[in-house]
């Protein structure tokens, strides 16, 4: 007997786009002998749909073995979504509401793996003015005390999107202004020089109980100041796998990626991003529900290590079927 596999895709997030295909990408690469999916679409308002039409969660998930999470962002990697499908008694892909809550914000996270000790950029949390008349008071305190230039982004979310290089006064309160319309909360970093890798993690694979998949070096094309979601998605970005690194850096950074999933307590698998500077190799954020379009980083890193997006869904599915957590 097939196991049926709901796959939730879309969702209320300024990811929907790439939820979208990355849902599609796993229903195209499931195996059928095995697995028998069920296309679960959470439309921009948070309706679910089953066949095109509007049902409550439980009623598209009625029959399901496992749901398999490609929802990007806000409500598919914050815990929301957990939430339900623990309510429902549905195994489900991916972290866990608590540990997805706690990866999905920035400056948490960072705090973590702070006190793990990994290096992080210098940052500071800035809070949503109450009147959009006071953006530029805010702005005008940070620029005076912060150093430049420097990297805005929402304190929540995912694919860069509100993420702005800001190198000088006006610069900084348009970045805020990105920011604060994907949270009310903001994390201003030091923008650090340096290459950007990525690397993704596994539970259970190949013989460990924590396998980092090689590191993939990320390489925008020189309009792009930093791996934006222009960037990401648009087509001229240039991603090696295993990237232009050292040993030793090579071995750092999968560390470091391991490290940064077994604190969070993640589940099934994730994608930590870092920089690798003249000053060291800085963790940046982790993604508990990271991209699986062809365009995608994980994907390509599981390629480079003799695997494929059919052997990988396999093996996260059974992890969530069968509840083992290493």
């Amino acid at each position: 007997m097939r196991t049926t596999v709901g796959v939730l895709r879309g969702g209320p997030s300024s990811e929907y786009e790439v939820s979208l295909k990355s849902g599609a990408a796993v229903l195209e690469a499931l195996e059928r002998e095995k697995y028998d999916p069920r296309d679960i679409f959470i439309s921009r308002d948070g309706q679910w749909h089953l066949h095109g039409v509007t049902v409550h969660p439980e009623k598209a998930l009625a029959g399901v073995d496992v749901a398999f999470n490609a929802m990007h962002g806000h409500y598919g990697e914050d815990g929301q979504v957990q939430r339900t499908l623990d309510a429902l008694g549905v195994p489900y892909t991916g972290s866990d509401a608590f540990s997805s809550a706690l990866a999905f914000n920035k400056h948490r996270t960072k705090e973590v793996a702070k006190k793990v000790g990994v290096k992080v950029v210098h940052g500071m949390v800035v809070e949503k003015p109450a009147e959009r008349a006071d953006l530029e008071a805010v702005a005008f305190d940070i620029f005076r005390t912060f150093p430049h230039p420097a990297i805005v982004k929402p304190v929540i979310g995912g694919s860069s999107v509100g993420t702005t290089v800001a190198d000088n006064f006006h610069a900084l309160a348009w970045a805020l202004e990105q920011a604060f319309e994907v949270s009310d909360r903001a994390l201003v970093e030091e923008y650090i020089q340096g290459r950007e890798a990525t690397v993704g993690v596994i539970d259970d694979f190949r013989g460990e109980a924590t396998y980092a998949l090689l590191p993939v070096e990320i390489v925008p094309a020189p309009h792009h100041s930093f791996f934006s979601y222009e960037a990401k998605y648009g087509g001229d970005t240039i991603e090696r796998c295993p990237g232009n690194f050292t040993r030793d850096e090579k071995d750092e950074l999968m560390r470091i990626a391991k490290l940064v999933h077994e604190n969070l307590n993640l589940s099934h698998y994730s994608r930590s991003d870092f920089i690798v500077s003249r000053r060291g190799i800085y963790f940046l954020e982790v993604n508990t529900l990271p991209g699986l379009t062809n365009e995608s980083l994980l994907p390509k890193a599981l390629h480079a290590v003799g695997s494929s997006l059919t052997y990988f869904l396999d093996h996260i599915i059974t992890l969530a079927h069968t509840g083992k957590k290493v």
